[in-house]
């Protein structure tokens, strides 16, 4: 047995205050900068034009779909490791961590295929537009086909996030998007000799970040995670345990994935109106994702601490680290609410070039949609919770009813009988809902799961 095993891990022994704030603020800076990079991304693409703003906000949910695959196999991997660290079975998360790698490499040979055979028809689906169609294929088949930067790196920063390493991770994504902000104008501009690339540029600049991410977490985990043997030297997929970890992951991958349904379903109504109506979406969700990607680095920090206590039976330690884990998150999503309804003019005129008719329809859109954040923030922390303690189809209850049930029957009824501008308020209304349905399933996590520790 190693020194690292004969020793308290710091997650059952750490005061947790301290070891939330050590655990989430890295991950909170480093998904603070993927948000920095999703917004200057997308402020370079403005400039070549409209249309051109339009193809990446309408591949968005394609995006969102791989990083729900592999997100989801990793809050499975890190649910099952960090229970059996907390357990003291060290062979259960070697394991767990050998086959979650497995996992990351099939997912990414599947979008690679599922990108080159259904980028075009995927794009035809949603607009006639020929430009947009041109520029969102060519984008949609590179994120695709180089797919392993963003399944390989998520997997392996689960794996640093699983034994308390966060400092790695932000370095890791925090590189990424430094580089992919770096090579955004220089490939879509043609800047200092390179060819003039456009949308593909944006995708190729994406792609490299995520790879040279993917061989920075994969070297930290070789020389600096000494609590996990990475050995693959006559490994065999376990069932046991790739059941185990989709049991937490598919419901988490299921959440995340109904997201690019709304997002697909959303677009498709404002399509109806205008091409302008559907790139203020993208923009809005390029937006929130500065508020938001924080909340989900403070995530990142709760699960594994949650799941390594109830392994523990330290109920106690459980309970600190959700409240303290909600508070933050409610601030965070406060100060989000206040920047859109003082500044959405600013925000888009600055960022995004918007024209006059953008404007019209996104100062709007941007402030009745930021109204959801007054209870975005708990609900966020709720389904994380349940997600930790093993409970993932609460969490995929959540999003159902959010997404599904409510944003698109009332986003799609309003475009109906009151126009554009009523479309916007269906977000609020979901969030209301989920605010009900997570406090009902919290209150019952804790009386089955929690209490009796």
């Amino acid at each position: 047995m190693t020194e690292a095993h004969t020793k308290e891990n710091k997650m059952g022994s750490m005061p947790v205050p301290k070891l939330l704030i050590s655990m989430s603020l890295p991950m909170m800076i480093s998904m603070l900068v993927q948000a920095l990079y999703n917004i200057v991304d997308s402020m370079f693409v403005a400039k070549l034009s409209e249309d051109a703003l339009t193809a990446v906000s309408l591949a968005f949910p394609v995006q969102n779909l791989m990083i729900a695959v592999a997100s989801g196999t990793g809050v499975g991997i890190n649910a099952l490791l960090s229970r059996n660290l907390g357990e003291k079975n060290f062979e259960g998360a070697n394991r767990a961590a050998r086959n979650g790698i497995f996992l990351g490499i099939l997912s990414c040979i599947l979008f690679a295929i599922l990108g080159i055979i259904g980028s075009h028809f995927f794009f035809i689906m949603q607009t006639g537009n020929e430009i947009i169609v041109n520029y969102g294929t060519q984008y949609l088949r590179i994120i695709t086909l180089f797919s392993a930067g963003i399944f390989l790196q998520i997997t392996f920063e689960r794996l640093l996030q699983s034994t308390g390493k966060t400092i790695y991770t932000m370095i890791t994504q925090g590189t990424g998007a430094i580089i992919n902000i770096i090579l955004d104008p220089i490939l879509i501009f043609g800047l200092f000799g390179f060819p003039k690339l456009e949308v593909a540029g944006a995708a190729i600049a994406t792609v490299i970040g995520q790879i040279i991410a993917l061989l920075m977490s994969f070297f930290f985990n070789i020389t600096k995670n000494k609590e996990l043997n990475l050995n693959f030297r006559g490994f065999r997929p376990h069932k046991r345990t790739i059941v185990t970890i989709y049991e937490v992951g598919i419901p988490s991958i299921i959440m995340q994935a109904i997201s690019s349904v709304m997002t697909f379903g959303m677009n498709k109504i404002l399509l109806m109106f205008s091409s302008t109506a559907a790139a203020v979406f993208g923009v809005y969700f390029k937006l929130q994702s500065f508020i938001f990607m924080p909340v989900f680095g403070l995530n990142n920090g709760m699960i594994p601490i949650i799941a390594y206590n109830y392994g523990a039976k330290n109920k106690k330690r459980i309970m600190q680290a959700v409240k303290l884990s909600i508070l933050i998150a409610v601030s965070i999503m406060l100060l989000g609410l206040t920047i859109f309804q003082i500044f959405p003019e600013a925000l888009l005129q600055n960022l995004f070039d918007a024209s006059e008719t953008m404007l019209a329809i996104g100062v709007p859109a941007l402030r009745i949609i930021s109204i959801s954040f007054l209870f975005a923030g708990y609900c966020i922390v709720a389904s994380s919770v349940f997600q930790a303690l093993g409970n993932g189809i609460y969490s995929l209850i959540v999003s159902v009813s959010r997404q599904l049930l409510v944003i698109l029957p009332v986003a799609y009824t309003f475009a109906k009988l009151f126009g554009l501008h009523q479309v916007w308020w269906s977000i609020p209304i979901a969030e209301i809902v989920s605010v009900i349905l997570c406090t009902i399933l919290l209150r019952r996590i804790y009386k089955k799961k929690v209490k009796p520790l």
